[in-house]
């Protein structure tokens, strides 16, 4: 029995900034168990990749993260495309992956399954009913909010969400996903339909602005925490949920989930590739209080 076991495709990353063009592995996959890996919870990870790629799922081993790798004949390819504004980003699909299936999850077991996928295909809502027989659930919907056509990222409805949603206990979405799935811009008001939909925890990030947590028929306001600098924020999203569902498999409440996640987000955003920070260094950081000023309210 792990706490936490993460579900998605490891990827080939081709980021480009003002700054620079880089070439790394990435997806929601990679990026949270590079940012996991520093903290004190039993953690697997699986995923399934070409054979080609499998030198990064050894390098995640030898750092010390259990991987449950299966292969297949691509791996997903993303080139994802930064202007000055780090909060938004321009997405091409060069190749995809095979979907999961439930035989790939055979006798593993874990409290939280966060699930990464990265386009609408990846992981079956027959697999998410499964695993919710198992544990708790945690998804980040963005993969489902996507479609390939001619290798562009076209942002689309989800229209298995209300089936899906019912086993989902913790789901993590933008404010442009919020929108996609429930029709609304207020954050509120969009947060309060997925509820009803039977999420349990909603985590709504929001950028530079913060996030917001919808649970218990509360809501949290979370700031977001000043960088050193803005160099890439590819995987935030990723980091920010490590943080949260570590915080919480721990016992720890929203509001103190959220600011710690929170700050290993902005730990994040100072560097390309993932958090390769400590749990210390996000309790410094937290400490400090080096919060920024624009939170949603």
């Amino acid at each position: 029995m792990y706490d936490i076991c993460c579900i998605g495709h490891i990827t080939l990353d081709k980021v480009v900034t003002p700054q620079a063009v880089k070439h790394m592995a990435g997806g929601t996959s990679f990026y949270f168990s590079s940012a996991i890996r520093h903290m004190d919870v039993s953690y697997t990870l699986v995923t399934s990749l070409a054979e080609s790629e499998m030198p990064t799922v050894e390098a995640l081993r030898a750092k010390g993260t259990e991987v449950h790798a299966s292969t297949c004949a691509h791996t997903v390819y993303f080139e994802n495309i930064y202007s000055g504004n780090q909060d938004h980003r321009t997405q091409r699909v060069l190749q995809k992956a095979d979907p999961f299936t439930v035989e790939q999850l055979q006798g593993i077991n874990a409290q939280i399954f966060h699930l990464g996928p990265l386009l609408a295909d990846d992981i079956p809502v027959s697999l998410i009913k499964e695993l919710s027989s198992r544990g708790r659930v945690s998804l980040d919907a963005q993969g489902y909010l996507r479609k390939v056509e001619d290798k562009n990222v076209i942002p689309v409805d989800w229209p298995a969400k209300k089936e899906a949603l019912q086993y989902i206990d913790i789901l993590k979405v933008n404010e442009h996903e919020l929108e996609a799935l429930t029709g609304l811009t207020d954050i509120k008001k969009g947060a309060l339909v997925l509820a009803d939909w039977g999420v349990k925890e909603v985590v709504i990030t929001l950028g530079s602005m913060g996030s917001v947590i919808y649970a218990g028929g509360l809501f949290y306001n979370v700031p977001a925490y000043i960088p050193t600098a803005v160099v890439d924020a590819t995987g935030c999203g990723d980091t920010y949920m490590a943080g949260y569902l570590y915080q919480r498999i721990k016992g720890a409440l929203f509001q103190e989930a959220g600011e710690f996640a929170a700050a290993m987000a902005s730990f994040k955003i100072e560097s390309s590739g993932p958090f390769t920070g400590t749990k210390e260094d996000v309790l410094n950081l937290l400490e400090i209080g080096q919060k920024t000023f624009a939170v949603y309210s």
